[in-house]
């Protein structure tokens, strides 16, 4: 079955070559929703420090990923959560080595905790898959 993800970035608005202002899915498909992934290891264990917790949630959320069946491709959306006084810049260069040049739409928020005192970053994502 066919299915196209189109990113869409409009020559109006400033383009960030980070991430889509939009992604249009057409065809037919399935949609994979990932719950936010932090850094916590296979152990349990929280690792230390904004630059670990950003690799470790984003090799997390793409495990879950291949676990349902897509690859980093599919992923439509992103959600990126990042505890008040944690450097995005440093979340930013982490990502792009983990995740590589893979713009999709994206939302990174600044809040006051997470559900773990120790978390400093949560990804969570939508992916668009084939049928």
């Amino acid at each position: 079955m066919y299915m196209d993800i189109e990113k869409i970035n409009p020559a109006s608005v400033h383009f960030n070559p980070a991430s889509a202002h939009a992604v249009l899915v057409t065809g037919a498909g399935r949609l994979l929703f990932l719950g936010g992934q932090n850094g916590v290891d296979i152990s349990g264990n929280v690792v230390v420090g904004l630059h670990a917790q950003t690799e470790q949630a984003l090799r997390n959320l793409m495990s879950v990923l291949g676990a349902g069946g897509g690859t980093p491709e599919n992923i439509v959306k992103m959600t990126v959560y990042l505890v008040e006084g944690a450097d995005p810049e440093e979340a930013f260069a982490v990502a792009s080595k983990v995740w590589g040049r893979r713009p999709t739409a994206m939302t990174v928020v600044t809040v006051s905790g997470l559900a773990n005192p120790s978390f400093l970053i949560e990804i969570d994502a939508i992916a668009a898959m084939p049928a």
